[in-house]
Order: C-alpha cells, then structure tokens, then sequence
C-alpha cells in the first residue's frame, strides 16, 4: 500500500479570518502540542482515527482532553485543509461550521 504524502493548508474567509488558527490559539500549550505533533504525521500520510462527517469533510479525532476534533476538506488527495477545529461538547455546531467554511473555499 502506498502513502500518499500530503500538505497542510489553513482555511481562510474573505476577511483573511483563519478559524483553525483561532481556535488552535485558544486551548492549551500542551494540548496544542499534541495535535500539531498529530498534524506532522497526517502530512506523512497517516491520518489516524479519523470520519466523514458530511459534504466531503471530515473529522480528525483526538483521544485527550475534551475529545478534540479538527475538520478538514482534502484537495485532490493531496492537500489537506484545515477547517476548524473544536472538542465533543461543541461537536454538531463545529460540523456545520466546518461545511459553511468547505463550501466557502470550493465556491471561490
């Protein structure tokens, strides 16, 4: 089986507002730590425990914590855009922004 190494890319609006980088801003050192250490190994292609949650994005599951979910949309299976991220709790409103944001970049 061949892995297929992917980039990283940040989701931003029309205003340059990065909601991932905002979100990834506001938890703490050390949990941050550990999903970027996560995001190193997706770009090496190993995506982990991850879903579909609708609309072609998906959901990055992270077993610490709050149950931290990171949504993204994959470009032509090779780039991998960072959408949003959030944690259990906040889950299905982190879901529909998440598709507001993919379908934001897919129409531009």
């Amino acid at each position: 089986m061949k892995v297929t190494k992917k980039s990283i890319e940040i989701y931003h609006d029309n205003n340059g507002r990065e909601p991932f980088t905002e979100w990834v801003k506001s938890i703490s050192m050390s949990d941050r730590s550990r999903i970027f250490s996560r995001l190193d190994r997706v770009e090496s292609g190993n995506l982990g425990d991850y879903k579909p949650v609708g609309d072609d994005v998906y959901e990055l599951r992270f077993h610490f914590g709050s149950g931290f979910r990171v949504y993204y949309g994959e470009v032509n299976n090779q780039i991998i855009l960072l959408l949003c991220g959030g944690d259990k709790s906040s889950q299905k409103k982190d879901v529909k922004k998440a598709k507001v944001y993919w379908k934001d970049f897919i129409n531009r």
